[in-house]
Formats: C-alpha cells, structure tokens, sequence
C-alpha cells in the first residue's frame, strides 16, 4: 500500500523539497511504496528548484478521504452488449460471480447483467412463455452454443429476430401450426423426420436445426440450399437444443439499462447513504470520460482502509491535506510549533527539531544512514534549507542547518551562492501574482485560545511593487476574513535584501489594537529585523491570542 510523503497546504519550497527528499530516501532503505505528494501545486520559486534539479512535481493530493477509486476492485470482469447469454453466464460461473457490468466498445458501462435476470429469461413467468419463442441472435452464435456444425450456410452472422418452433409432430399437425408464424423467420428444431424436415424446407423457414447428432440426407439437403435454408446439425437430443439455443440470446436482452454508477473521485462518505439505500448489488466506478475503471458492492464501504501519510514540514491538522484526521499518521518530520490535536491510533515516529527547515532533517537522515543522494534529491534539500533559512541569514537558522547545507554542496551540481542569488530573485509574488494568490502561495492556518488566525509570508528582494499593491493586498485579505471565518489575518512581506518585513493585517480589531509593532497606517505595521514567521512573529501573536479575549 502507497504512503504519502506529503507536506502541508499552500506548500513553500521546504514543504515540497523535503516531501521529494524523503520519500526518495525510504523508497531506497524501508518504503519501496514511499510517494512525494503536494497538497497544491508549486509557486514560482519551487518551480524553479524542480526544473534546476530535474526533478517532477510531486504528485497532487488534495483531499485523502476514502474515494470509490480506493475501494473498487480494478481487476473487473466485464461482458459485452453483444455476446451470448452463454458466454456471459459461464464466465460467471467460473468466477462465482453474481452481477458483471456490461460494456461498449469503448469500455463504457451500458448496463449490468445479474444471473438472477439471466434466469428469469431462461426460465420465464407464464405471462412470458411467449417471449420464449422470440431469439434475437446470429445462427452462427446458435451453432456456437450447441457445439454445432453447419450442412448449409445462409447469412449466418446476420444479426436477426427468429422465432423458434419444434417440429415434434406429424406432417399435418407441423402444417397446421406452423403457418401461424411467419416462415422468412422460423428457426424449426427437428429430429431424425425427413417429412418435418422437406415440410420446412418447402414453406421456406430460415433454418432447420438436426437434433440428436443425426444429419440430413443428401437429397433434403441439396432442397435445402436450393431454397437458401441453413441447417445446423446439434449433437444434443431436442429437449436439451431447445434450452441451450435459447442462451444464444444477446446479453442486451438480460442487462439492466438503468443503474446507478460513481466517479472515480467521488467520496465515500458523500455517497453512503444512496448505496444504502440503493437495490443494487455491485456499482460500476467510472472515469472522467465515463470508462469502466471498477467495481465495488455495498461491503466494501465498510471500515475502508485510510490512506497512509508522512507529514513533513507541517505537524497540525489545520495545515494539513483534507482529510487527514481520517488518515493514517505513520509518521511526523518537522521544525514547527507541535500544536493543532494530532492524535494518531498507535505509536508513531514523531521527530520535531530546532532547525531552521525540514530538509536540514531529511539531510541529516540520508548522512546518518551514509546515502549520498543524488544531485537532483540534493539540490531539492539544499533549496528548503536556503529557502527557510534565507541563506542561513535567518534567526531560525542553527549550526545543524549550516552543517548540512555543507554537506549537500558535495553532491549538488550548481555552485550554491550564485544558485542562491537566482533563486530569490525567481518569481516575486507581488510583481506576477493576484491578490489572492499572493496570499495564499504560503498560508497557515493557527488555533489558540479560540482564536483562528492565518498567517501568509511573501519573500521579495526589495519593496518596489508594495506601495501599488497595498490598496489590492488588504481589500483582499479583509475579504478573506469575512469569507474563511477566521478572527484575524495577516501578509507578512520579507525584504531579504534589507532583513525586515512589512506586516499588513485585517480582522477583529482587538487583536491588531495588541500588536506592539511600530503602525505604519491603520492596516500596516514596520517589522524591522523580522524575518521568521514561525521564530519571530508567531511567538508574538500567539502571546497576544492568550492575553485578548473574546
């Protein structure tokens, strides 16, 4: 079973270089199954590091709650419009299955075919004995299914409508009988009775079934391609040719045109309740462009098995992909605050340090273990740790981070203060991006004492473009507030040319009468020497939460 190696929402380039890092060191030591996942898609910088390091985006992962792709089975047997009852139900049979969907051409579901309605067109109600006459097929099938050959052929792959008469009487009677039914489509089962047989023939039915293994002699039989009669020669006697023929029947007569069928994405507590209380028994899962994909039946949504999850960078619910309370925590690697109710079912590796990024652990993971990573693994790791340290200029920064950032420039193919240089200058937020985007590239989300604050950080060599967003930049984050039902928000805009940042904040106005930053205007504060959100401003917001009360 896959594990997700994944960091946290709105990732930063320490979130996604430390996912790739890590899952690239399990996959080589104890977790082949190990996958780097993101709970959104990269922001400039980190595409930058990825191309640098040639490298793929980690695999996008929104929302891990049990989907229909999870629980349905892939490995699907399915039948075709076309083919005969006898075909499908032996299939079936052999697999001791119940209900199959049905499929087009296009591996697209038309229907589902139950052995119960197999049955119940086999051996029919007596409102329907008539129906059973009735043989919707190609006289080609009906040889097949009675392990038949042909005396004589006649458009025998036509699909037709032919009605089955048994030819188990006397000249006069089969006279009197047949010439109710309209001959161009009879199809006569007849024993070993060369007067039933030239009957036939002479009011020109469309074929003449030879039961009991017996054929037909030379002279009927030449009438009989004279009069462009098929003749199939069974081997079984009359009783068991007139069951079986009637198996050469389309599955389209038996499948259930109308049944209830799920996206692959579809998630499983949303639906619940409608296969409950559906009468179906299994539920095909269908892809965007309606594919067969699988299976499942109403058992298997009981207790579905939880995805499993690695969370680096990141160690609080609220941070974390949708759907990870449900999840299965196997594993913590982060530098972060230890906050936000993780509880996990059993005992789990929970490693929390005070570095300066999370890709300073995974380094130290792969040196411990004495793995040399590869240039691209290396230079992913190398770039969290720049990233969060800014350089090692940050507070946050240790002797640890310095160490490891050492060590990498051993296996990383760029020289690391030029990379350095570009990789700041790479993608300012506030020259390319929306207000929105802008605010949420590099969002968290906080709970303390009640309170729900959002903290977004943009990192910019200088401050040129601020003064002509700032209008934009706080109608966006007072929107937000209104809109995410969180008490306050901020934008914390780093200057790491200058090592100071700029703060714009909105929300409930006793929490930003509290912040002891020099005001600016109403809505903006200086920060000077700050430059760390979780180091520095974090502390002393949450200081604040504690102190204001509701």
């Amino acid at each position: 079973m896959k594990t997700y190696v994944i960091g946290h929402r709105n990732p930063d380039t320490d979130a996604i270089c430390s996912a790739i890092a890590y899952a690239d060191l399990l996959q080589r030591t104890t977790n082949p199954d190990a996958v780097a996942a993101a709970c959104g898609t990269a922001n400039l910088r980190t595409k930058f590091v990825l191309k640098k390091a040639g490298v793929n985006h980690p695999r996008l992962l929104m929302d891990v709650r049990p989907t229909t792709l999870e629980i349905c089975r892939r490995n699907v047997l399915a039948g075709k419009a076309d083919e005969p009852f006898m075909e499908a139900y032996r299939r079936m049979q052999q697999h001791r299955l119940k209900v199959i969907p049905i499929i087009d051409n296009d591996h697209k579901v038309i229907g589902m075919l139950s052995l119960m309605r197999l049955m119940h067109l086999l051996i029919p109600d007596e409102q329907d004995l008539g129906e059973q006459r009735i043989l919707h097929t190609t006289l080609d099938r009906m040889r097949t299914v009675l392990g038949a050959t042909f005396q004589s052929e006649s458009n025998v792959h036509k699909a037709e409508q032919f009605v089955m008469f048994i030819g188990a009487m006397s000249r006069e009677g089969f006279h009197d009988r047949i010439k109710n039914y309209p001959a161009e489509r009879l199809i006569v089962l007849v024993g070993d009775r060369p007067s039933i047989q030239q009957a036939a023939i002479e009011l020109g039915v469309r074929a003449l079934v030879i039961t009991g293994g017996f054929r037909m002699n030379d002279e009927l039989l030449a009438m009989a391609k004279a009069n462009d009669v098929s003749v199939i020669c069974s081997p079984l006697d009359t009783a068991m040719t007139a069951l079986l023929v009637r198996t050469a029947k389309n599955v389209s007569e038996a499948m259930t045109p109308h049944f209830i069928s799920f996206q692959h994405h579809e998630l499983l507590h949303a639906i619940r309740d409608e296969v409950q209380e559906a009468s179906q028994d299994l539920f095909p899962v269908v892809d965007d462009e309606d594919r067969l994909v699988g299976v499942f039946a109403k058992s298997d949504m009981i207790d579905p098995q939880p995805a499993r999850l690695i969370l680096v960078d990141h160690n609080e619910y609220n941070q974390a992909v949708q759907g990870a309370a449900e999840a299965q925590i196997v594993e913590v690697i982060d530098h972060h605050r230890i906050g936000g109710g993780l509880v996990s079912r059993e005992p789990i590796r929970f490693i929390n340090d005070v570095v300066g990024s999370t890709c300073t652990m995974v380094a130290r993971m792969f040196r411990q273990k004495a793995i040399m990573p590869d240039a691209g693994v290396a230079l992913c790791m190398a770039s969290g740790i720049i990233s969060d340290t800014l350089f090692l200029q940050s507070p946050t920064t240790t002797d640890v981070d310095r160490d490891m950032l050492a060590w990498l420039r051993h296996y990383v193919e760029v020289e690391l203060d030029e990379y350095a240089r570009e990789f700041f200058a790479e993608g300012s937020t506030l020259s390319i991006s929306s207000p929105e985007d802008v605010l949420a590239s590099d969002r968290k989300t906080y709970e303390e004492n009640g309170w729900t604050i959002a903290i977004s950080q943009a990192e910019e060599l200088g401050m040129e473009r601020f003064e002509e967003r700032k209008k934009d930049l706080i109608q966006c984050l007072e929107e937000y507030v209104k809109s995410s039902n969180v008490d306050f928000a901020c934008l914390m805009i780093t200057d790491i040319s200058t090592q100071s940042s700029l703060l714009v904040v909105a929300g409930n106005p006793k929490i930003i009468g509290a912040i002891d930053y020099r005001a600016v205007e109403r809505n903006l504060f200086d920060l000077p020497g700050i430059v760390s959100r979780k180091k520095q401003l974090l502390p002393q917001l949450m200081w604040i939460l504690n102190r204001v009360h509701q």
